[in-house]
């Protein structure tokens, strides 16, 4: 089978008969079954991908298909699928079989999605490099002494490595776009509220996102097209319309004003080279007319340690419920209702696990409270006011995905400061709420992807799809 860049290419093949859906979801299940190396894939769906894939072909040969007809994705392992497993990579939850579906998945289902298996993620979301995983660190396809980025590394490998056409992550702190610029695709993490997170497993609900990874912004634009919008079962779901995403982006796009952040591109942790083509950008976008100024933001030392403190402490809440008493795992070694309790979370939680359920439950303390968590949300609230009041006069804002290209494997495992700081500049989308995306405009002299990344207004998606298919179609790397 030849491999295929986007849904376009695919159902045109599906609708001049020289491919069936069976046909194509059989070669990626080989595909995946070659590249098991990689360790993207916790479990793969064949009997029922192959199910569907049938039921979309009777679909075509009547013209009734969904606008997702062909389109195999792989959805990660913190994301219900009724009558499949799911772990969120932990062996607290190995085995566990979700009773029904998340709001996402039944709604690219019924579009004619292809759900094709779970992939491989850090332990409930909770890494950036995808080595916290109970069942394996995954492999960057690009190149298998790296880390492919966390937590979502599984699915960004799966479409980085055509093992899927796309696929879906969740992002709390940049668990989408970070491995989208360590493997050279498109990582999108839509406004908090876009699509809803019922079905979704939580690490820290006011952060919480679902969303896609393409190798294209079309795919990006569809997939929301059909996930986003109002919830029943998600209170937090905005119910605001829904633009018409993939069609927003045939719409000439006026000359726009673009800001970037002065201490970002200062930022002593930043590789050279990547601030250095972020520069040349900046340059090709002014030659391209558009309006691109320096801003201040001086609470860019105010990120990471507020995100964690908040982070830390709505996981030590969430987290609270695997007990080993109502389902998951529970220890063998256990001998009363209290050791059931203290065994089972010391040995189904992995060590960033319970690291940071231990901080959350201390920010959270008495006596720890206003020092911690308090002086947190008052600097979520700073963080939120500051960017807004930039994007009142810019249309949106452009950062580094990533402070450098995917780092070695085990590189940064003992320092968890380290680790912490690889999301210095993916954190803002999430604690302001608003949607970003990572782009792989950039390629690095030692032959990896790296990601620039945009952020917009809230609920402003469809800008943001709209100037994201233009960078990409003129500076893609």
């Amino acid at each position: 089978m030849k491999t295929y860049n986007s849904l376009k290419e695919i159902q045109s093949d599906l609708y001049s008969s020289s491919i069936t859906c069976v046909e194509l979801t059989r070669a990626y299940l080989k595909r995946i079954d070659e590249h098991k190396q990689l360790n993207a894939f916790l479990e793969v769906f064949e009997k029922t991908a192959l199910e569907k894939a049938q039921s979309v072909d009777e679909k075509i040969k009547t013209n009734t298909q969904g606008k997702l007809a062909g389109m195999v994705i792989a959805i990660k392992d913190n994301i219900c699928y009724k009558g499949h497993k799911l772990s969120s990579s932990s062996k607290i939850l190995e085995n566990f079989e979700s009773l029904f579906s998340a709001t996402v998945v039944e709604r690219l289902l019924a579009e004619d999605a292809i759900i094709i298996g779970r992939t491989n993620c850090d332990e409930f979301a909770m890494g950036s490099s995808n080595e916290n995983s109970a069942f394996g660190k995954v492999l960057n396809s690009l190149d298998i002494t790296r880390v492919p980025g966390g937590s979502s590394g599984g699915s960004a490998v799966a479409v980085a490595a055509n093992l899927c056409l796309t696929s879906l992550g969740t992002d709390t702190g940049g668990s989408i776009r970070q491995p989208a610029s360590f493997c050279g695709i498109v990582g999108l993490k839509p406004s908090y509220g876009r699509v809803s997170r019922h079905g979704a497993i939580a690490y820290a609900s006011s952060f919480d996102q679902i969303g896609p990874f393409a190798k294209n912004v079309e795919d990006i634009a569809i997939m929301m097209e059909v996930m986003a919008g109002k919830d029943k079962y998600d209170s937090t779901a905005s119910s605001l319309p829904v633009d018409a995403y993939s069609k927003g982006l045939e719409i000439a796009q006026p000359k726009i004003k673009i800001a970037y952040i002065k201490e970002c591109l200062e930022s002593k942790g930043l590789d050279e080279e990547i601030k250095n083509n972020i520069y040349q950008l900046i340059e090709k976008l002014k030659a391209a007319g558009h309006q691109v100024e320096v801003v201040d933001f001086s609470y860019l030392d105010y990120l990471v340690p507020a995100y964690y403190v908040l982070t830390t402490a709505e996981a030590s809440s969430n987290l609270a419920r695997y007990s080993g008493v109502h389902y998951g795992y529970q220890s063998k070694n256990a001998t009363d209702i209290e050791s059931v309790y203290k065994k089972s979370r010391s040995e189904g939680f992995g060590m960033e696990v319970k690291r940071r359920i231990m901080l959350g439950t201390f920010v959270l303390s008495s006596g720890y409270y206003d020092a911690y968590y308090s002086k947190a949300q008052r600097t979520r609230r700073l963080i939120i006011d500051k960017t807004n009041d930039i994007l009142n006069s810019f249309d949106f804002i452009l950062l580094p995905t990533t402070p450098s290209t995917a780092f070695k494997i085990g590189q940064k495992t003992k320092d968890p400061i380290a680790m912490y700081l690889e999301d210095i500049y993916t954190v803002q989308a999430n604690i302001t709420g608003l949607p970003a995306i990572s782009l792989p405009l950039g390629k690095h002299s030692n032959g990896m992807p790296f990601g620039v990344q945009f952020m917009s207004k809230k609920f402003s998606e469809n800008n943001l799809l709209k100037f994201s298919k233009e960078l990409m179609e003129k500076f893609n790397a």
